[in-house]
């Protein structure tokens, strides 16, 4: 898996003894982005994987506004596994798990996966401003996983900048996405089509697209 374009806590960022991380980007996006999920996660029930949960803040927010799921949080990197946990415990909350190291190039994720020390089956996917700062190959198996651990009503949430009929839908995301693809040209800002094709390849389909704050989008999947 490609790194972060930008790690957290190593971009000037304040860091807590205790390793909680903080981006800036959760304190404008948290609220409309709950909002989006509010939607379709009204009075569900089980267990929830966040991809790339970074800092650890999101899933925080999202625990305390939905006792009746279990959040399981993950990421790649050691640093943010470590903010995650720290977020963790400093919430207190009783339906967040440990987070989970999951390598999206695998499509089986992780092991605990398998082993049952983590879930199974879940009522959703959540996953923010992770496949366009990754190589293609992240999102191919972000979706063979969704489609293989999603129960038969669950949702996949992709949160973040997208195309829409190969065209930018805003000049500050073509510039975005220029700058993506010179740093690493296996990155890059998405365009629905090509997600709608990974998504039918897995058994799941569009379901929503809702306009969100600064030229982002988040689609819903489901079966």
């Amino acid at each position: 898996m490609a790194e972060y374009v930008v790690e957290f806590g190593r971009d000037g960022g304040r860091v807590e003894p205790d390793g909680r991380l903080d981006a800036p980007a959760f304190h404008r996006n948290h609220e409309p982005i709950w909002a989006a999920l509010e939607k379709h996660l009204a009075g569900t029930t089980g267990d929830v994987v966040e991809l790339g949960s970074g800092t650890g803040q999101h899933v925080v927010h999202f625990a305390r506004h939905t006792p009746g799921l279990i959040w399981w949080p993950s990421d790649l990197n050691q640093r943010h596994l470590k903010s995650i946990e720290a977020w963790r415990v400093h919430a207190g909350l009783p339906n967040i798990r440990s987070p989970l190291r999951i390598d999206l190039t695998d499509p089986d994720w992780c092991p605990e996966m398998k082993s049952g020390q983590g879930p199974t089956v879940l009522a959703a996917v959540f996953c923010a401003n992770v496949i366009h700062i990754a190589p293609w190959a992240v999102a191919e198996g972000l979706f063979a996983g969704a489609g293989r651990y999603l129960r038969p009503d669950g949702k996949l949430f992709l949160y973040g900048p997208f195309k829409r009929d190969g065209k930018h839908t805003a000049l500050s995301n073509a510039v975005f996405d220029t700058s993506l693809r010179e740093g690493n040209p296996e990155w890059g800002v998405r365009d629905i089509s090509d997600v709608e094709k990974l998504a039918k390849g897995a058994g799941l389909r569009l379901v929503d697209v809702i306009e969100m704050p600064a030229n982002n989008l988040t689609l819903v999947f489901a079966r």
